[in-house]
């Protein structure tokens, strides 16, 4: 009853319409042509600048209006006029407000009011207001417009001048049950649509009835929202149907054409992304039909104006009428390349009261030529789910040339990007004859593109553009959801922005890396081009942030003759803890494809089981087992027999025994006195006479050279030594001074001392670049009291760095013997990392807290030890020689557990395809073996890694100076990219701070003006500020687009389960339901109802 009834009404509206139709084509005689002075858009953006454009090509002065939040736009400063409307409303408010509009036309002598789309451009009661304060409406009548903007009635005209219309609700519905109603006579999947608009706006499918309520609840405050009014009716969704729309134009004198068709059916969520002119193999029969029931429904209410007839074509062929849009389509832009015609010039015209004869505008002479498409550029991420991106344009230049038009509104450099509007930046129309022809101008319009600062879906537009069934077939709604390659995005590399952020952030607030002391880079760069060098492989990424494989890789290219080694820490890889068996045999794998060829083994415990299996790993790679003896002690001190001569050897047998292909003695702490060293490699070289010995120390007492001189005498191969210009202390014994003593003697090396002198100058001065990081800012000499306290060089430094730092340079003297007591407490280990860590945590924990030795064993069960302690004493890096120190041990581990035997043989193996898969979810699709290795060894180091790479890219073409320090005001440099691409770069200016707690520096970048706004970390320390989610905490529910909170849908402590939704977002006029990640409870809310909030603010926190 009610359906008939709604029935019954729209036959009146026909018969109306009808009369109204009538009337006017039988009154041409009451028109007069009067023209239009001034035209206001009540709109803004590009359509506004596109009726501007037309109006001052007409010789027509324009008006702008603009909201509170568009102080900025372009629209205003094309317009000759621009005015204020809708003062302290919100920013889609300000634009629906109709009596500031009308107020402001009538108060600056406005002829007439041109409504672009969206807003006001559908409501029949602005068409009426506009005419009632005597200014024209640019489009149909008012009557008309509340006809063909309320599609239930527009339906209904349709049907009675019998055009096929989809089954669906004969009025709006007014509550849910209707809706329910509908879907039970017809079926799923249905479809709701606002009544009072489109673009999208308020329309959602629903499939099943379990998603009903929350889409009608959905789509209503949505078209609430757009339309300011949330009236919804419902349809039957007719599924991968052709979305094809015939352009028509009629005058006041009832002469009306059409402009042939558009394919809008490349579409996400119902909003069209491409569309093209004409519909590509579309049957001439059904074009004839769908022009001729076009025209036929405008001449049936007597349309005037520029509109746009809607209708589904279904697999069959078979269309159904949509809707009539009232007003001009944003993509009305193609249907004016292939036709000739200016439809903002048509629509003024016949506002003026010309006929579309007059302006020479006849069926008969209306023609097709090529093919035009149309790409809206919007700032939406089309890798999340086209969230729309905002914030401030860093850089913007566009993609032009034959063949290219482009309507923009703001879209320059510093221009600011809001989530109060709609996502379009710029729509590109590209123009060709054919289809193919025009992608290939459309595809290289958009390479063209440099947008930087936000996101743009222009990756997936290139990727649409390129496949073939666009090209070459045919194309439905479905297209998009059906063709997930599409979503396949080539990374956007913006290498040169990125690399002014990090330089950038590095000018206000200093280096990334930790600096050890306040000394500056030497201004000074060496003379010779650096070539790449090794680094610890965590330093690789956590200081000098560069990839250590990449280091390698490039290396190996450089250096394709010379053998490259690796230290590897047995069972602990190249980490500090233990890893899964398969995950070191994998690392050495990986290694050895990557170029690496000698892999020197050891464990900082000399624990057996770790070592073989270590080798084992490095043998099975196909790389050179190279064992390790790990050295402390003194062979030669008969009072000093844990790490006797005997027991040495004994651990040399095993080893060559297992296989090894080289012996070495790693004295970490340089303890190696010389007749040490001819005891100890004398006795391996008359155990292994065969068996090449290396020997490694360092020069921390000043006895290196002649120590390593001595191992030589005795039998060794290979000594280390450096460079002269970094030799000595903590570092290896001078390479130098170990050439000339062997000159002439039958150990002399072959090298020439001119070459080491020439090597050594050039270190020198790149030494210096490293200066707040050159141990002898505080350290001046080396110390034989080494022999006592028996710390590895590396840690030595890195004690005297942090005693300086903590302004305990004058108490570093009872940090050593801290360290001295510490190993005691722990049964004398064997000092290598991360045993050495281990005995320098439990030294510094002994200083802090003023604890002796005797202290610290009678209060060992109750004090709380560092972490490193407390697992050695469980196990986890293996079994000290001679065992644990007992009753230490148990004093402080009690009943915690303890692990037996060795360490990573209880692990489970690691799931690289798992990790691998996590990875590129994280990180996307470039995820390489390599990456996959470091992440199994350094999960929190990588993550760090990639997100810093994310911010600032490569840094690695940065020199060292303006890696640590950045560049100086004024300062004109050079950086290379890659072979062929140079950036020329200069330091200009650096900025006040911003409220936001910002400063802006400016740069010169080849010759451009760029600029980039950098977080200042210290004074944001003293400003409040929305906290942000944890990527890796998972109950943490951060923002996924900035936009305003419509409402949360749970309150702290309730139970929430996977899924579940959380709250409802809206940006850009698109409201996004935020799901529950996890199950658990609500522990803390962070918002309320319209907070506005950017990317990633922290919404709730769940626990599980």
């Amino acid at each position: 009853m009610q359906f008939s009834m709604r029935s019954a009404l729209g036959l009146l509206a026909v018969r109306r319409a009808c009369c109204l139709s009538r009337t006017t084509h039988n009154s041409p005689q009451t028109l007069e042509y009067k023209p239009i002075k001034k035209v206001m858009v009540a709109n803004r953006g590009e359509i506004a600048i596109r009726v501007f454009r037309a109006c001052t090509e007409l010789g027509i002065r324009t008006v702008a209006v603009y909201s509170e939040q568009d102080t900025g736009q372009m629209h205003r400063q094309k317009a000759d006029e621009a005015y204020l409307i809708g003062k302290g409303l919100p920013p889609v408010a300000a634009y629906l407000d109709i009596p500031d509009i009308i107020k402001v036309a009538k108060e600056n002598d406005v002829d007439a009011i041109h409504p672009g789309y969206g807003f006001l451009s559908e409501r029949s009661d602005f068409a009426q207001a506009c005419v009632d304060a005597g200014v024209r409406f640019i489009g149909p009548s008012p009557d008309v417009v509340r006809m063909m903007g309320d599609k239930v009635e527009a339906r209904s005209i349709a049907i009675r001048a019998g055009v096929p219309v989809v089954p669906g609700t004969d009025g709006p519905i007014t509550c849910l049950s209707e809706a329910q109603e509908f879907s039970n006579t017809y079926g799923f999947p249905i479809i709701f649509k606002a009544a009072y608009g489109g673009g999208g706006r308020g329309m959602r499918v629903v499939k099943e009835y379990e998603e009903l309520e929350e889409n009608y609840q959905r789509a209503y405050s949505e078209a609430l929202a757009a339309f300011g009014n949330g009236a919804l009716f419902v349809e039957k969704f007719i599924e991968r149907p052709r979305h094809i729309e015939v352009q028509i134009l009629g005058d006041k004198y009832g002469n009306v054409i059409h402009l042939y068709e558009r394919d809008c059916s490349i579409q996400r969520r119902h909003q069209k992304v491409v569309e093209i002119a004409p519909a590509v193999q579309l049957d001439p029969h059904l074009r004839d039909r769908l022009t001729a029931d076009s025209v036929n429904l405008a001449r049936q209410v007597g349309y005037e104006n520029a509109g746009t007839v809607e209708f589904l074509v279904d697999k069959h062929g078979r269309h159904y009428f949509i809707e009539v849009n009232s007003r001009l389509q944003v993509e009305h832009t193609v249907t004016e390349q292939v036709t000739d015609v200016d439809l903002v010039h048509a629509q003024l015209r016949v506002c003026e009261g010309r006929s579309l004869p007059e302006l020479g505008l006849k069926q008969d002479k209306i023609r097709i030529n090529g093919f035009a498409i149309q790409c809206r550029v919007t700032t939406e991420d089309p890798a999340r789910g086209f969230q729309p991106d905002t914030g401030r344009l860093e850089v913007f230049r566009s993609g032009e040339g034959m063949g290219i038009r482009l309507d923009s509104a703001s879209a320059f450099q510093g221009a600011v990007i809001s989530p109060h509007y709609d996502s379009l930046l710029v729509k590109v129309i590209a123009s060709g004859k054919d289809l193919p022809a025009a992608a290939a101008k459309m595809n290289r319009a958009l390479a063209e593109f440099r947008v930087r600062g936000v996101k743009t879906n222009i990756p997936f537009l290139q990727n649409v553009l390129s496949n073939d069934q666009f090209l070459y077939g045919t194309v439905d709604t479905q297209f998009i959801d059906e063709n997930q390659e599409l979503f396949n995005l080539k990374p956007v590399q913006n290498r040169a922005q990125k690399l002014l952020h990090y330089l950038g952030h590095v000018m206000v607030n200093g280096p990334t890396t930790p600096i050890p002391v306040k000394a500056k880079p030497s201004s000074i760069d060496p003379v010779i081009p650096p070539v790449p060098l090794g680094a610890t492989f965590d330093v690789a990424m956590r200081f000098l942030c560069e990839c250590p494989w990449k280091r390698l890789q490039e290396l190996r290219a450089l250096l394709p003759n010379v053998p490259f080694q690796m230290l590897l820490r047995g069972a602990n890889a190249v980490g500090y803890t233990n890893y899964p068996d398969n995950a070191v045999f994998k690392f050495c794998e990986v290694a050895k494809e990557n170029g690496m060829d000698i892999f020197r083994v050891f464990d900082s415990l000399n624990y057996l089981p770790n070592l073989m299996l270590g080798m084992e790993a490095a043998g099975t790679a196909g790389g050179v087992v190279e064992a390790s003896i790990s050295y402390t002690g003194d062979v030669s001190d008969p009072m000093r027999q844990k790490y006797s001569l005997e027991y040495y050897l004994k651990l040399a047998d095993e080893l060559v025994r297992a296989g090894t292909h080289i012996l070495n003695v790693k004295d970490m702490a340089g303890l190696l006195k010389p007749e040490s060293s001819r005891m100890l490699i004398g006795a391996l070289r008359d155990r292994f006479p065969d068996m090449p010995i290396h020997v490694h120390t360092h020069d921390t007492a000043g006895a290196g050279v002649a120590a390593m001189l001595a191992c030589a005498e005795a039998g060794a191969d290979i000594v280390d030594v450096a460079v002269d210009s970094m030799a000595g202390m903590t570092s290896q014994p001078s390479m130098g001074a170990i050439v000339a003593c062997t000159k002439g003697t039958n150990l002399s090396t072959g090298i020439s001392l001119e070459n080491v002198y020439d090597y050594s100058e050039y270190w020198e001065v790149a030494r210096g670049l490293y200066a707040p990081f050159d141990c002898t800012a505080t350290m001046k000499s080396g110390n034989a009291d080494v022999y006592e306290n028996e710390i590895p060089g590396g840690q030595y430094t890195n004690l005297h760095f942090q005693a300086h730092s903590m302004g305990l340079g004058h108490k570093f003297k009872e940090v050593k013997k801290s360290y001295t007591e510490a190993n005691k407490l722990l049964g004398d280990l064997i000092k290598v990392t991360p045993s050495s860590k281990i005995v320098g945590d439990l030294a510094q924990f002994m200083v802090q807290n003023s604890l002796t030795r005797a202290e610290v064993e009678e209060r060992a069960d109750e004090l709380s030890f560092p972490l490193s302690v407390v697992e050695f004493l469980q196990g986890h890096i293996g079994i000290p020689h001679g065992g644990f120190p007992e009753p230490f041990r148990s004093k402080v581990l009690k009943n915690m557990p303890r692990v037996e035997g060795r360490p990573g043989a209880s692990l489970p193996a690691m799931d690289f395809q798992a990790l691998e898969k996590q990875l590129r979810e994280t990180h996307g699709n470039d995820i390489t073996p390599e990456d996959v290795m470091s992440a199994a060894m350094y999960p929190k180091v990588f993550q760090e890694f990639k997100e810093f790479t994310h911010q600032f890219g490569p840094v690695d073409c940065l020199n060292t100076r303006l890696f640590l320090d950045g560049p100086k005001i004024a300062e004109e440099f050079e950086v290379e990219l890659e072979r062929g691409k140079t950036l020329h770069i200069k330091a200009l200016a650096l900025g006040d701070l911003n409220k936001a707690g910002q400063r802006e520096v400016f740069f010169e970048l080849n010759g451009a003006l760029r600029s980039v706004l950098v977080k200042d970390t210290v004074a944001m320390k003293e400003m409040h500020f929305h906290p942000k989610a944890l990527k890796d905490v998972r109950g943490q529910v951060g923002a996924p687009m900035p936009g305003k909170v419509v409402e949360v849908k749970v309150k702290q402590g309730q139970a929430v389960e996977k899924g579940q939704p959380l709250c409802v977002l809206s940006a850009m006029k698109m409201e996004t339901v935020v799901n529950s990640p996890l199950s658990g409870t609500v522990v803390k809310i962070y918002v309320n109802a319209d907070s506005s909030l950017e990317g990633d603010d922290l919404i709730l926190e769940i626990t599980e």
